[in-house]
């Protein structure tokens, strides 16, 4: 007889014997956290996207794709996060391998993340009184004589993708830091022993390295602009170029009273953050098939 099934043994040790010891039940907390915060929410947003207030259970993501006005907040939100992504990758990379090598590197990641601390929409405030057209930027411009009339950078497509940068910068940037500080600087010293370039280095060591980091650092990064609604609101043209995909679901939430459509958007919306994120994964994989990181000790 096994233990697990012995009724003579102690109901703890048998429990045990299944892996349900005192510390397994410590993540208890954390899983009812997220079943009560993001699982039972999904699936119900999921159930509400295929209860539509007319027609049939696809009802909904039929009208989605059947109207441009809505399926183009795809494109329009992809045009923004990606670029945005990017941006902030390549502003992260090297301002991370800077800041590794620096005395005082606290205190420049503190000045660096402020921005986290501010929040999107105080940001968005920010920008509205130095970008417009009576703001520092603009007006010191013309000061300079650099410009006769001010350069429009608000309710349009960069007024937008400033925001993105400036608020995802600063979680990009850490993530990369935090990789980039985990590779053993014992390898890139061996490779300059060797009579490898920084250059070299770069190619053969700290990027193959680093690339399972910057994966997920994409990921992340990607899924906080794609889910942008703050800064489309006040600093785009919600009703125009920068018409993204959550300001649909709002629109048919909040305007239309039409939950069950607002469900369907969200749906679409998480698939398609879904499908970029197994793309670059995939992608990863196929670049560099070596080990996840060169960790120190």
């Amino acid at each position: 007889m096994s233990v697990a099934a012995s009724p003579s043994i102690p109901l703890k040790q048998r429990l045990a014997a299944r892996g349900l010891d005192g510390l397994t039940l410590l993540v208890l907390p954390a899983v009812l956290f997220l079943l009560a915060l993001f699982v039972y929410p999904f699936f119900y947003g999921l159930v509400l996207s295929f209860e539509p207030k007319a027609g049939g259970v696809f009802a909904n993501y039929q009208r989605f794709f059947a109207d441009p006005f809505l399926y183009g907040t795809i494109a329009t939100t992809l045009w923004l996060a990606l670029p945005v992504t990017v941006a902030t990758l390549a502003l992260a990379i090297p301002i991370a391998f800077r800041v590794r090598l620096m005395k005082n590197q606290r205190l420049l990641t503190t000045i660096l993340v402020i921005p986290i601390t501010l929040g999107t929409v105080l940001v968005a405030e920010g920008l509205l009184n130095y970008l417009g057209p009576q703001g520092w930027f603009n007006r010191t411009l013309m000061t300079l004589g650099i410009i006769s009339t001010p350069v429009k950078l608000l309710h349009n497509y960069w007024g937008v993708m400033l925001s993105l940068v400036i608020t995802g910068f600063p979680f990009t940037f850490l993530l990369t830091l935090s990789y980039l500080s985990g590779i053993d600087p014992a390898l890139e010293n061996a490779g300059a022993t060797l009579g490898a370039g920084p250059w070299e280095r770069f190619k053969h060591i700290l990027f193959p390295l680093l690339l399972p980091g910057l994966a997920i650092t994409f990921c992340l990064s990607f899924v906080q602009a794609f889910s942008v609604f703050p800064s489309a609101v006040l600093l785009g043209a919600p009703s125009g170029p920068t018409r993204v995909i959550s300001i649909a679901a709002y629109q048919a939430a909040f305007e239309e009273y039409d939950y069950s459509m607002a469900s369907a958007v969200a749906m679409i919306m998480g698939m398609v953050q879904l499908g970029i994120v197994v793309l670059v994964l995939a992608a990863r994989g196929l670049l560099y098939r070596g080990p996840a990181g060169g960790g120190k000790g």
